[in-house]
């Protein structure tokens, strides 16, 4: 067994002033990896305290999930002495120490000037909303950004949201990164950092990495729309007799092959080809012409159960995933089944299994202890990571 001394980052000591998602979850993330993280809160609580999902008694499985293996301390962040606890804790912290991580830009009093005049080779990375600093959560900046108009059914005139916070998370893995790589600079040169890390930005990066921001510029328009087909290959869902659903990806022409073969649709699939003119094993035909290959595919989809299917394609290369709800795929066994999963005991919460880090290492995935109860350090004299 891996111990805390051996991890990755084992003898930083962060600060954590934060809520919600991004920034808490690069907490986690650096706690994971063997960081000493203190989250302070104000009195009774940040505003996420109590945010959903919760138990039957109104606790917060979102906040404990987010919150795992961190001290806890909470101080009056408006007073005087809140504000200096919260500065001693940052800059008295060891050589591992002096890195601030949070959302709540915008206050004097730990602002990177005030605590690197306390201790110049300090760390700071602030988590803003949008790109000049005015507030912004994910769904807004989503709003502003393209993707709500491509989500969804095809034809529909309204924009659908994604319900999975996307930016969020890319922004508390890009903080985590950002502080591993401050830490490392200053290592070598003894220099802090002061490192700005705006959601919005975190968002417009991504889009036009992935060329979302690119195609308007270079082909003069944007992507449109495409439902469950995926976007520039062969990738659709299908229904099977008794109303399952099957994601189904043909990536390379070995994968359009073998699924034609499976639904024995060969002699209609070559005969469409030589109508159009196309090459299915070219990614940019099978996509073009995807309305016509999903309505040769669906029928051997639509004539066997979702059983049938399951074992059919199991013996295939091709890719699939029957569609499954959060019930399910607890049901069916799969964190049991997975080492990245560990059981934890949480205060208030219950037992169930806590996912670790998803990299691991040497074969072991990093896990933390439960979340301390809000507030449970606040005398700021603490021994080693909680277990």
């Amino acid at each position: 067994m891996v111990t805390d001394h051996d991890r990755p980052l084992s003898g930083l000591h962060i600060v954590e002033v934060s809520s919600f998602i991004a920034s808490p979850l690069a907490g986690l993330t650096l706690s994971q990896l063997g960081a000493e993280v203190t989250r302070v809160d104000p009195v009774g609580g940040a505003a996420d305290v109590h945010r959903w999902p919760v138990t039957a008694d109104g606790e917060s499985i979102y906040w404990t999930g987010l919150n795992r293996g961190k001290w806890s301390v909470t101080a009056d962040l408006r007073s005087e002495a809140g504000q200096s606890m919260v500065q001693r804790l940052v800059t008295d912290s060891g050589p591992g120490g002096g890195i601030l991580l949070t959302n709540q830009a915008g206050r004097s009093w730990m602002s990177h000037d005030t605590l690197a005049a306390l201790r110049p080779d300090v760390i700071t990375l602030e988590l803003l909303g949008r790109t000049d600093g005015t507030p912004g959560v994910d769904y807004t900046v989503n709003a502003g950004l393209g993707f709500p108009q491509i989500t969804g059914p095809v034809g529909i005139a309204e924009p659908v949201n994604h319900a999975l916070p996307a930016w969020d998370v890319a922004c508390g893995l890009y903080a985590a990164l950002a502080i591993s790589a401050a830490v490392r600079r200053r290592e070598r040169t003894g220099s802090g950092a002061q490192i700005t890390l705006p959601l919005e930005d975190t968002a417009l990066s991504l889009a036009g990495t992935l060329g979302y921001l690119t195609e308007p510029q270079i082909n003069g328009r944007g992507r449109v729309g495409t439902g469950n087909d995926v976007y520039g290959t062969f990738g659709t869902d299908f229904v099977t007799a008794d109303g399952g659903r099957f994601m189904i990806v043909a990536l390379t022409p070995r994968h359009f092959r073998d699924l034609v073969d499976l639904t024995g649709v060969g002699d209609a699939v070559a005969a469409v080809a030589k109508a159009l003119g196309a090459d299915f094993r070219r990614e940019d035909d099978r996509f073009t012409h995807r309305a016509v290959l999903n309505g040769l595919i669906a029928p051997w989809f639509a004539a066997r159960s979702t059983a049938e299917v399951e074992a059919a394609l199991q013996n295939s290369s091709v890719l699939s995933q029957r569609y499954r709800t959060f019930d399910e795929v607890v049901a069916d066994g799969v964190l049991s089944a997975n080492p990245m999963f560990t059981e934890v005991d949480q205060p208030g919460i219950g037992r169930y299994l806590a996912a670790g880090l998803p990299a691991a290492f040497d074969g072991e995935h990093y896990a933390t202890g439960p979340a301390r109860s809000l507030g449970a350090d606040t005398p700021r004299n603490q021994p080693a990571q909680p277990t």
